[in-house]
């Protein structure tokens, strides 16, 4: 079913490449003005120049001011959507503070930054409908091995969104996380050379693992979840809220 935005801005985080570019991508084709945010410039630009709607703006979602200020600039959005994330993996034996804090700093912290940006600015304008969508994993669901930092910012991001929920009920804010396996785009490929490096297998003996940790066996790939996305923002989604959203390969 399409969805039409043609009324809706929408802010993306970490649009600069994989899943972020997609779902920036996919709400421009819905109709959407769609404000991408990352860290990269090249990246951006380049996205921005394949369709009018998108505008690029560089973001270090785990800089308060710098998101405060881009959300006063920009004004409220219909639509947020907290992408942004990294993953490293290390046993936790040794997995090092500063590890812990790259990954706790942009998974969660800027999540709970780019959020509540987002929300501000909707209750100031007295936005309704809003949404407020956080991209989790399947990691955040269950643990997973040497992931235990990356596993517990994804918890974390699963804990924000449905207490959020519980706080905007009744307000046509609605918030939710998306919670795929692991992706077949940039961010799997680091993991791919990891095991690859540390193991000796092949790249496809490599993405087997991988896709044996997921549902169904295979790798998931961004446009489903980027669907899962517009379907949040679609007529008669009012009522989805508080809900972590498993996106698997069963289907």
């Amino acid at each position: 079913m399409r969805v039409e935005l043609s009324e809706s801005s929408v802010l993306v985080t970490g649009g600069g490449s994989g899943l972020g570019r997609v779902l920036a991508t996919d709400f421009a084709v819905a109709g959407a003005r769609v404000h991408v945010c990352g860290r990269r410039e090249a990246p951006l630009a380049a996205l921005a120049a394949t369709d009018s709607r998108i505008t690029p703006h560089l973001l270090d979602v785990t800089d308060e001011a710098a998101t405060d200020a881009l959300f006063a600039a920009i004004g409220p959005q219909q639509v947020v959507i907290a992408n942004a994330g990294i993953a490293e993996s290390a046993p936790l034996h040794a997995t090092d503070s500063a590890m812990w804090n790259r990954i706790i700093a942009t998974n969660l912290t800027g999540c709970f930054l780019t959020l509540r940006a987002g929300l501000r600015a909707m209750r100031d304008a007295g936005t309704s409908p809003g949404r407020l969508i956080a991209i989790s994993s399947i990691m955040g669901l269950a643990g997973y091995r040497y992931a235990s930092a990356y596993s517990a910012s994804k918890h974390g991001v699963i804990g924000l969104v449905t207490s959020l929920a519980a706080e905007l009920e009744g307000s046509g804010i609605t918030a939710n996380a998306l919670c795929p396996g692991y992706l077949d785009g940039e961010m799997t490929e680091r993991s791919l050379a990891t095991i690859m490096a540390k193991t000796g297998k092949s790249r496809d003996e490599a993405v087997a693992v991988l896709a044996s940790m997921s549902p169904g066996g295979r790798l998931i790939r961004p446009q489903e979840v980027s669907a899962a996305a517009l379907q949040l923002c679609a007529e008669g989604s009012q009522h989805v809220t508080g809900r972590a959203i498993s996106i698997n390969a069963e289907t």
